[in-house]
Parts: structure tokens; C-alpha cells; sequence
């Protein structure tokens, strides 16, 4: 390193330095360079996290955080030695020309018009404005990218169809949101568009014109939203959108989208360029000679392989293969197997010269940048904001930061346990009375059953998750607009870092404590497949609210009465707590487990933006949220419907004619020799007992006798093993189930009749089922278990299939049934908790 050289992570903070070298991972150190982190930048330390890492910096405008191992990667100069930085060439002054006038009128096809822009430039509120509420949400073909779109009319008349692409900062394939926009964009696996609209945050123009420009040169007309245009003139810029759109060959338009500011003269602009022509040849000559040849090089494999339609298109593919042959995730970019080869030889060329292609694609491009942004925005007067700057100091402070946090995750959690609960409660009280309609109005038989505890008990455990899912997503929403969410990643990343997670995990694993349903959706806002795929996998342990009734069954019946433990704590309190804690120490352990195993990959960085604080869009929040909840209620609930319903089949059929008519004898005795006022609880306890002799006959009953071997090393019987079948419906029904086992009708975790059932159980050979150690065991076994089929179905759209899902719920099984095994037989070997 050359002598006064320091690294960014020793850099005092509230200093500015210039970056020398960015010597991180290939692909951290190139999203650092696409965020505009590359030599000759300036940048300014601000503070570290409360727990000391990550950092924070400045640069081109606004907020930016990355770990401390990878600021110890860039090498820095000090502020007035920009001479130590390599020399570039000046940038060049070249201007796209304008776009052509199609030559002939548009087809049938409906004009596809895509909305386009980095995270936090306001691009959803843009998409909102444009699309209003009855936007419909699907995903991308082949993956599990969330794809918002609407059929609208301009005021010209012209219908088109609007897309809102996912977030991103380039167009380079760092994850499948990224490589979604660049298939979008460039026309891989669709109809290419007519039209981009490219949304650009005013306060971080550099960042947001990099993006512009990779679009541009593809060819495809762009229309620029120069977004959050008050909030740069707050700051003392004004800009010349008239030359900024000279430069580019494209139409500009500053925009307030948050209160619906240009949005007409942004639907007139779209109007004029759907009826644009592609330019199919104009080359950006802004690159080094010797990457000018690279790009020919595979443009030639490309146009071999008949792979894109222009020479622009394909330019901007060469572009991208040498930026992003593999994404971040190590997944194939799905490129023709000649151009694979081409680029992997120039990467090699490369390499073996010490070029960093990279680093030569990318600062070229903000040479560029640097200029056009120098000539059409001036700094006219004193930035005086500073609401971002005083708030970060109380909010990502060393003392009042965690405070602060903690405040807001416990108002997070509380609004899952308890403010949902009136809505719960009130969607299961519908479905129960829907099912007591249909109880009263159809005649008993298959089809009553069927309605009752199939189709409507199917609907109910559906709809039931809504006011989770609304209340977490509403909440996610507010603080993403609010600009504190990515405030919670920086404050606890060190934390979930040290098993591998990334700190936008946190939230989603907070949530699970609720339900693990939302809190798997909830996984959208971590952009790393691998991440987000370690974060769903090992959700489902984090003890959800549905364990409560089980954890509060068993405790009631095994420890009640017991001493108080150090006369304080109840026994079933303090077996209660370490069932809590044992559920945190499995999630981040199987966390850490995969991540190094069937998940090993490189960690990406914690490289994230921190916008500054808005007011939120309560339009935009509420559009978030509900588009959530549709899209639950569309995709997993008609698959939770159907497994609910083969769940009531398997608890019900086969049915026994014979055991229904020996319970009509006994009714019929029942009725002859029973009191008037002794007879309803008679017969209620004959329909419970009919109702266990049936689920005995049934096909759930026989597997429950078929795996009772299997089970009764755990300490179960077949009759647990039955309420563990009927649990996949949802865990807490395992309380329901085991009423049913033991004959008593509608039966809940504070049912007196099912405790005292269960104390009084026995075995084969006479010795009781519940011993304290029994239910230990059961405990163990529901806290790694994976007992809940919506769990399984969300997960399996999230992850875009089948395995992942299998998969998890497979070691999720084998490890519960490990560990209750230990617990059941060391402690039967010490004689702990058997009587």
C-alpha cells in the first residue's frame, strides 16, 4: 500500500477521504462501484451502528452502510491527495440522439410500458400513482419475483400496460430481482417494451443516472421521473431538465410522485413515447479501447447464437455478460454456452494483465455521469436539511438507538399478538357460526362434514392469517416509507451476522414469533436468494403463537401444583421460557448450519442504503398491504383450502357404519332412562366418544396405531401420535384432535375434562402417558417440528417449488424427533420427571 494510504475502516469518523482502490470480492466490490463507491470518490465517515458494526458513510448525496471486513478492503487517499488516484481519461461529451418516429402504426398489441429505478427513488409511489389500486399482482415466470401490473388509458387515448419492475441499482444480475429487470428491460423472455420510465431520486442523481444510462443504451425509449424534486431544491440544487434530457435523447420530468406532482405531464410523456422506434444502433463511445473490443468480441457470440434483436440490444448484453456472467448467488445467468465461453476467456485475458473489467465498465460509465450531472444541476443555495442527521444521532445512537429499536420492535410484536387478536377472534366466531348454519340447514352426512370441517374449516384456516399478514406488511410498508426500516438492518446486522444472516432477517424472524406465515412473506425484503432461503428455512422453529395452546395443555397437566422454582417462578413458567429459548438458539443454529452447508456461499455484503426520513404515502402503504394479502389469499390459500380438505378426509374416512349404530342404541337408551335435564350432556358425551371411536377407524387413526412404534421411544402413544397428524392442519389443533381421541366435544387447552383425561391416561401396560417428562418431550418435539401444512405451502411459493419446502420440513422432522428421543431417553435413564 503506498505510504499515508489508509483503509475505510479506520478512518476517523466525520472525516472525508477519496477512494483509491476498492479491493472487496469481485462481486461486493462491483455493486460498491454501481452505487458509485469507486476511485476517485469522495466519502465521508458518519457514525458506526450501536454495536459497532456496520458503518456508516456519505457519498454522492446520500446514505450508504457496508461491514467493517469489507470498508478494511478500500483503500483510501486523503481528501486533498487525489493525485495518488490512477488518472482517467476525460470523460466524453457525447449526446444520445432522439429517438425515431415508428414507421408504421402499432399493432394490436397492447404497449408495454415498464417503471423502472433504484430502491427508495419513490418508483412504487410513481407505479401507484400511475396504476391505482387495482393493480394485479402475479409473479415472473419461472421465479418468485412479485410482478405488479395494470391495463390504463392515457390522456391521449392510448391503452397500455404498466410494470412495475423490482428495485434495483443496475441492471448486473447481483439477485433475481436484478436479473428479473434485465430480462424485462432487455426483451429475453417476453415482448420487449415500448417504453421505460425510469424513476431517479433528485438527491442522488449520480446513483440513479447509472441505471438511466444502461437502459438507454439499449435502445429502448426512455422517459426519466426526476422524483423527490422538492426535497433537492430544499437541499439547494436546481436542475436544467431540459439539457439533462439532451444529453440522454430522452424526455424529462421532475416529479413530486408523493403528492401527485408532474404525473400528468408524465402520462402525456408516455404517450408520445410508445410512439417511438428503438434506436437500433447508436453506441455510447464513452468505454476504453480495449473494452470497446471485449464488447465486440462477445457481440459477435452474440449475434453467432441469434441472441437479441439489434445491435444495441446486443451491445447492452455483451455489457451485461461482462459484468454479470454468474449473479452473486453463483447461479447460471442462463447466457448461450459460445458466449459463456467467449466472456470467460476475456475474464481470463483479463486477469492474467490485471485488468479489473469491472472497475474499467463502471467508472467510464460515472465519468460520464460525473459530467452530464456537473452541467445540468447547480448547487444555487445552502443545504440546510438536516432532520436526517439530528434524527439518525437519537435513532441509530450507541444508548438511545437500541432503546429506540426495542420500542419499536415490541409495538411490532405487540400489534401480531395482540392487536390482531380482536380480528382473529372475530374471523374464527364467523367461520365457527358459518359452520353451525350449515350444521343446522343440511342433514347430517358426508356432505354436512364436508362443508363444515372441510370446505369452511379449509376458507377459515385461510382467511384467519389475514390480519397478521396485513398488520406485519402494513407495518414493514410504514417503516420502509418512513425510512427506519433499513435503520433496523443497520442496528442488528452485527447481531445476525455472526450466524450468517443477513440484518434484514430480523424482522421476519420477530414476526415468527406471531406466525411464521407472515413472517415467511415477509422474507421479500432480503434481496440475497441464499439469504432469504437460510431465513424461510429456519422460521418455522421460532415458537409461533399456534404452539401457545399445546405449550399451555401440556404444562397445566403435568406441572400443575408444583413448587415454585426458587419461590418465585412456577414450574410450567420456567418450562415455558426455555421452550422460548430453546426455539431461539434452534432457528439461529440451523441458520448457521445451513449457511455452511446446503447453503454455503459467499456472504454478501450488508451494502445498504439509509434514505432519509419522509413522511409516509398512506396510499402507497395501504396499496403494499393489501396487494400482500391478495396475493396470500390467491397463491397459498387455494392450496391450503385443498390440503385441509384431504386432511379431513384422511381424520374421517373410512367411517364405520357399525359403531354409529351401536351409538344409536345408546342414544336411544339414553333418551328412555335419562332425566329430562341429565340427557344433553348424556348424549354430548356420547357424540364425543363416537366421534373417537371413528377417528380411531379412520385412515389418521390407523396411521396414528402405524407409527405408534415409531413414536413410543419419544414417550408417545398412538393417541399423541394422532393429535401430531391432525396438528398439520395447524399446530394448535392438536388440542382439538386429542379431544376428539378422548371423546369430549369441543375441547380447548383450558378444557377440565381433556387435563384431567390426559392425567388419567395410561398405557398398554398401566404405567400413565403424562408424566413430566412426557410432555417435555412432546414440547421439545413441537418447538423443531415443522406441524403446520400453510407454513410448508407459503414456503413453497416463496421458494418457487417443491424442494425447499420437502426439504425443510425432512430436517425439520428428523431433528425434532432426535431431540425428543434424547431428552425422553436420558431422562427415563435418571429417573427425571417418570411419575
Amino acid at each position: 500500500m503506498h505510504q499515508g494510504l489508509r483503509t475505510l475502516d479506520k478512518l476517523p469518523i466525520g472525516t472525508s477521504a477519496v477512494v483509491h482502490h476498492v479491493g472487496c470480492d469481485r462481486p461486493v466490490a462491483r455493486r460498491l462501484m454501481e452505487m458509485g463507491l469507486l476511485p476517485g470518490t469522495t466519502i465521508e465517515t458518519v457514525r458506526r451502528a450501536p454495536l459497532g458494526d456496520p458503518l456508516e458513510i456519505r457519498l454522492r448525496g446520500y446514505l450508504l452502510s457496508l461491514r467493517l471486513a469489507d470498508a478494511a478492503l478500500i483503500q483510501l487517499v486523503p481528501e486533498g491527495r487525489a493525485d495518488l488516484v490512477d488518472d482517467a481519461k476525460s470523460a466524453p461529451t457525447f449526446h444520445f440522439p432522439a429517438y425515431p418516429t415508428k414507421a408504421s402504426p402499432t399493432t394490436n398489441r397492447l404497449p408495454k410500458v415498464l417503471v423502472a429505478g433504484n430502491a427508495n427513488s419513490g418508483k412504487t409511489t410513481v407505479f401507484n400513482a400511475l396504476t391505482g389500486a387495482r393493480a394485479r399482482v402475479s409473479n415472473y415466470p419461472g421465479v418468485t419475483v412479485t410482478r405488479s401490473s395494470r391495463r390504463i388509458t392515457l390522456p391521449n387515448g392510448s391503452p397500455v400496460e404498466v410494470v412495475d419492475l423490482p428495485g434495483t441499482y443496475s441492471l448486473s444480475a447481483n439477485s433475481p430481482d436484478e436479473q428479473v429487470a434485465a430480462d424485462e428491460v432487455l426483451g429475453r423472455r417476453d415482448d420487449p417494451p415500448d417504453a421505460v420510465v425510469v424513476v431517479v431520486d433528485a438527491g442522488a442523481v449520480e446513483r440513479g443516472l447509472y441505471l438511466v444510462l444502461q437502459i438507454v443504451e439499449t435502445g429502448v425509449p426512455v422517459i426519466v421521473a426526476l422524483n423527490m424534486i422538492d426535497e433537492a431544491s430544499a437541499g439547494g440544487a436546481d436542475f436544467d431538465t431540459t439539457r439533462l434530457g439532451q444529453w440522454l435523447g430522452a424526455t424529462v420530468v421532475p416529479t413530486v410522485a408523493s403528492r401527485g406532482g408532474g404525473l400528468d405531464a408524465l402520462r402525456t410523456a408516455i404517450g408520445t413515447a410508445i410512439r417511438l422506434a428503438p434506436r437500433a444502433d447508436s453506441i455510447w463511445p464513452g468505454l476504453p479501447d480495449h473494452v470497446e473490443q471485449d464488447v465486440a468480441t462477445v457481440s459477435e457470440a452474440l449475434a453467432d447464437a441469434s441472441f437479441g434483436r439489434t445491435a444495441a440490444v446486443r451491445r447492452a448484453w455483451a455489457l451485461w455478460s461482462l459484468l454479470s456472467l454468474e449473479t452473486a448467488d453463483g447461479e447460471a445467468t442462463g447466457l448461450p454456452d459460445g458466449v459463456r465461453r467467449s466472456v470467460q476467456a476475456l475474464q481470463h485475458d483479463a486477469a492474467q494483465t490485471q485488468r479489473d473489467v469491472h472497475e474499467e465498465i463502471i467508472a467510464a460509465r460515472y465519468r460520464w455521469i460525473e459530467t452530464v450531472a456537473a452541467d445540468v444541476r447547480t448547487q444555487a443555495r445552502e443545504d440546510t436539511r438536516q432532520w436526517t442527521d439530528r434524527l439518525d444521532g437519537v435513532l441509530i445512537h450507541r444508548v438511545y438507538g437500541v432503546a429506540v429499536f426495542a420500542v419499536v420492535m415490541a409495538v411490532l410484536f405487540e400489534a401480531l399478538f395482540t392487536w390482531s387478536e380482536p380480528l382473529i377472534g372475530t374471523i374464527e366466531a364467523a367461520t365457527t357460526g358459518l359452520q353451525n348454519v350449515v350444521a343446522t340447514t343440511f342433514p347430517p352426512g358426508v356432505l354436512n362434514d364436508l362443508l363444515i370441517d372441510g370446505v369452511i374449516a379449509g376458507v377459515g384456516n385461510v382467511v384467519v392469517f389475514v390480519p397478521q399478514i396485513a398488520m406485519l406488511f402494513f407495518f414493514i410498508a410504514l417503516l420502509e416509507d418512513l425510512g427506519y426500516l433499513a435503520r433496523v438492518a443497520f442496528v442488528i446486522d452485527r447481531l445476525m451476522g455472526r450466524v450468517g444472516l443477513h440484518g434484514k432477517a430480523f424482522v421476519p424472524m420477530l414476526s415468527g414469533f406471531a406466525c411464521a406465515i407472515p413472517a415467511v412473506m415477509a422474507t421479500r425484503t432480503i434481496e440475497s436468494r441464499r439469504d432469504r432461503l437460510i431465513t424461510m428455512l429456519t422460521l418455522p422453529m421460532v415458537s409461533c403463537s399456534a404452539r401457545l395452546p399445546v405449550y399451555a395443555l401440556v404444562t397445566a397437566v403435568v406441572f400443575a401444583g408444583d413448587p415454585r422454582v426458587f419461590g418465585i417462578l412456577s414450574v410450567g413458567a420456567v418450562v415455558l421460557f426455555s421452550m422460548y429459548t430453546l426455539s431461539v438458539v434452534a432457528t439461529l443454529g440451523a441458520a448457521a448450519v445451513l449457511r455452511r452447508t446446503v447453503l454455503a456461499g459467499p456472504r454478501l455484503p450488508l451494502v445498504l442504503e439509509l434514505p432519509p426520513y419522509r413522511v409516509p404515502v398512506w396510499r402507497s402503504v395501504l396499496l403494499v398491504t393489501w396487494r400482500r394479502v391478495r396475493k396470500f389469499l390467491e397463491d397459498a390459500g387455494t392450496i391450503i383450502l385443498t390440503m385441509t380438505i384431504i386432511l379431513w378426509a384422511l381424520l374421517s374416512f373410512p367411517h364405520s357404519a357399525e359403531i354409529d349404530a351401536q351409538y344409536d342404541v345408546s342414544r336411544a337408551q339414553v333418551l328412555a332412562t335419562t332425566a329430562a335435564d341429565g340427557q344433553e350432556a348424556a348424549l354430548a358425551d356420547l357424540d364425543g366418544r363416537l366421534a373417537g371411536e371413528q377417528l380411531q377407524y379412520s385412515a389418521g387413526g390407523r396411521m396414528g396405531r402405524l407409527i405408534e412404534p415409531v413414536l413410543e421411544p419419544l414417550g408417545f402413544d398412538w393417541r399423541i401420535g394422532v393429535g401430531i397428524l391432525g396438528a398439520f392442519a395447524a399446530r394448535e389443533v392438536f388440542v382439538s384432535t386429542l379431544g376428539i381421541v378422548f371423546g369430549i366435544e369441543a375441547a380447548d387447552e383450558e378444557s377440565v375434562s381433556l387435563r384431567s383425561s390426559l392425567r388419567n391416561a395410561e398405557r398398554a401396560d398401566g404405567s400413565p402417558l403424562m408424566t413430566p417428562l412426557t410432555g417435555v418431550s412432546l414440547m421439545v418435539f413441537f418447538v423443531l417440528a415443522c406441524q403446520c401444512m400453510s407454513t410448508i405451502v407459503v414456503v413453497r411459493k416463496e421458494a418457487g417449488g417443491w424442494g425447499w419446502p420437502i426439504f425443510m420440513f425432512g430436517y425439520m422432522s428428523v431433528l425434532a424427533y432426535v431431540a425428543s428421543l434424547a431428552v425422553y431417553q436420558v431422562g427415563f435413564v435418571l429417573g427425571w420427571g417418570v411419575v
